[in-house]
């Protein structure tokens, strides 16, 4: 790179770029190793938030190994369906570490979707039982059904529950997975019925500030792992407290979140993904065991992903030279 011009991939560049699930998991689940063994650097994410429910996130990150250095900045708003728009749209910028010049942005909405499933599915992999084939998904967008799609990989799947508060969603979600992955799916009336009796529960509605949440301890099986991507905007404190191992993907930015008024009902002992995947605090050891995942979706998670992106778009010819 001459440091006078940068490569612009669109989304349909990305998506043509083919980096697959299993390439992105496995490189989200060595940026944690590299996480928990301290390699990596990465403020909290902050933002602005301009209307109720949504946010604008400034999220930059380094991550030496790779040499990955940039920022994404991703919104969401949470009405973008009734103008027939994704809740969330996001760009990312890569950096040359040592210069500091981009050298390619890049739609970064996949990637979001992709490696937000990978996190989880790396928590999974630690803390469900392998045999885990049932899922409960409560909110059928973009992250619902990333989740299916991503954890079918890893885990044989036969049977899903599906439930979102616009009946629609649900029932578009059911026909895309028994088209594309060839499940079973049963859309229920609420978010309890979905989550109940599950080996897998995924909760991907919007994440809310002073939240309602409407599933307890009952609604949480034994021997159930969950992954809550929406916060605890679901999830009751007392369920949260029946969970036997409980990770996030970052304590500092769960810090930084709470003292703006979020997790007020976390419970206590709370792990870090990154001690997970580096054995430091113990996996899924006893079948009974309730496990939990509430991954906030940290920058590191896109800068694990985008150079792949990047790197085979380049070896493919996609994308737009633009000057600087």
């Amino acid at each position: 790179m001459s440091g006078s011009d940068m490569l612009y991939l669109s989304r349909a560049d990305v998506e043509r770029a083919g980096v697959t699930m299993a390439e992105i998991v496995r490189a989200v689940e060595e940026m944690f190793r590299e996480k928990g063994e301290g390699r990596t650097q990465m403020p909290p994410k902050t933002g602005i938030y301009p209307v109720p429910g949504g946010f604008m996130n400034a999220m930059p990150a380094f991550l030496p190994k790779t040499g990955a250095a940039g920022i994404k900045w991703v919104g969401m708003a949470p009405d973008n369906f009734k103008k027939n728009l994704p809740s969330i749209s996001a760009l990312l910028i890569l950096n040359h570490a040592e210069t500091g010049f981009p050298e390619c942005v890049m739609d970064a909405t996949w990637i979001t979707a992709k490696r937000t499933a990978a996190a989880s599915v790396v928590a999974a992999k630690y803390l469900a039982r392998a045999e885990s084939e049932t899922l409960g998904v409560i909110g059928c967008g973009v992250q619902g059904y990333g989740h299916l799609e991503a954890l079918r990989e890893f885990f044989p799947i036969c049977c899903v529950k599906a439930f979102d508060i616009r009946p629609a969603a649900a029932a578009d979600f059911a026909r895309r997975a028994e088209e594309f992955f060839g499940v079973d799916v049963e859309v229920v009336a609420s978010a309890a019925a979905a989550a109940r009796d599950c080996d897998l529960v995924v909760t991907a509605g919007t994440i809310l500030k002073n939240p309602r949440p409407v599933l307890g301890e009952k609604e949480f099986a034994r021997g159930a792992f969950v992954s809550a991507v929406d916060y605890d905007s679901v999830w009751t404190g007392e369920a949260m407290r029946a969970v036997d191992i409980f990770v996030m993907d970052d304590l500092a930015q769960m810090a930084s979140f709470r003292d703006q008024g979020y997790f007020r009902s976390l419970p206590p002992g709370i792990g870090e993904l990154s001690d997970l995947v580096t054995g430091r605090i113990p996996g899924r050891t006893r079948p009974e065991e309730r496990t939990m995942a509430m991954n906030m979706g940290i920058a590191l998670d896109d800068l694990a992903v985008a150079p792949l992106v990047a790197a085979k778009a380049r070896a493919l010819g996609l994308g737009v030279r633009l000057p600087l």
